[in-house]
């Protein structure tokens, strides 16, 4: 499947990688910005088949029954139930705790519209599982998948904010119109 994934990645769409993900980190949280189109799945489906390691994301729990249920499993997915009441914080790190491998994708954005900031529950969650955040970026316009070392958060929001955004000057999504306002 990997050469597949690299096939239709590099040579049929034309991206390219820079950066790499660190096998040895088998617990994370994957901030990818900016989330501008739902072909930003797409991308990310291939990308996944070329770094060729475990990937994961949560979902709302009904996404999780017949007859596609089997197939978000199997892409890495995790239900997550929405109408508990808990913490969603909490919930998700303890996934962390329950699992050897755990690399959690989270668009920070939250939806796939224009945004001004960024939503913290990604920045709570790796506090709380005490992992690191791997900053991603789909650049369009250079055709490029970016990859961050590892940022391990100091706790002080401000200033790891400022870090990982970094990471994403000059990065330009799928709809341009749609990216991230503090990019």
């Amino acid at each position: 499947m990997k050469k597949i994934h690299q096939f239709i990645f590099f040579r049929v769409l034309g991206w390219h990688t820079k950066g790499a993900m660190h096998a040895e980190v088998k617990k994370s949280v994957i901030i990818v910005v900016p989330h501008t189109s739902w072909f930003d799945f797409l991308i990310g489906v291939f990308a996944r088949g070329v770094i060729d390691l475990e990937m994961n994301f949560v979902a709302k729990k009904e996404l999780f029954r017949f007859p596609f249920g089997g197939y978000f499993r199997w892409m890495g997915g995790a239900p997550l139930n929405r109408h508990k009441n808990e913490n969603k914080v909490d919930a998700i790190a303890a996934m962390f705790k329950e699992r050897e491998v755990f690399r959690l994708a989270i668009a920070p954005e939250g939806t796939r519209k224009k945004v001004d900031h960024w939503k913290t529950g990604f920045y709570y969650i790796a506090l709380k599982a005490n992992v690191p955040v791997v900053a991603v970026a789909f650049d369009y316009s250079k055709k490029e998948l970016k990859i961050a070392e590892p940022y391990y958060l100091t706790g002080d929001i401000d200033r790891d904010f400022k870090v990982l955004e970094e990471n994403y000057k000059g990065v330009v999504g799928y709809n341009p119109e749609n990216g991230y306002i503090g990019n």
